[in-house]
């Protein structure tokens, strides 16, 4: 995690979810970084193969964040629900947000 974001309490996401997100995302920075210098440095047409392989790889580990993301936060909203219908209410608002992205 970059050390320069400080992880707040809030009711979004643990401190420990935020954590394992941040990790997560920091990897994926990592990758685009190297796929960056891959296509710099591009010379032979096999390079594109190993660029598109790297995006791929980057893409689907983003993928996986947002699931990670979505998954901790219904963990955690329907922990902090007061009853059953705010729960619900949560649950079919993540529910939106996974049919409007994915």
């Amino acid at each position: 995690m970059p050390d320069s974001l400080k992880v707040v309490e809030g009711r979004a996401l643990t401190a420990q979810q935020k954590k394992d997100l941040l990790n997560r995302l920091a990897r994926v920075e990592g990758q685009l970084r190297g796929i960056q210098k891959l296509v710099a440095l591009a010379d032979a047409p096999g390079d594109v193969d190993a660029v598109a392989q790297q995006m791929a790889a980057a893409r689907k580990a983003l993928d996986r964040s947002f699931v990670q993301l979505l998954a901790g936060s219904i963990v955690t909203h329907t922990d902090q629900a007061n009853d059953v219908e705010e729960a619900k209410q949560s649950a079919q608002h993540l529910a939106a947000l996974l049919d409007k992205f994915v």
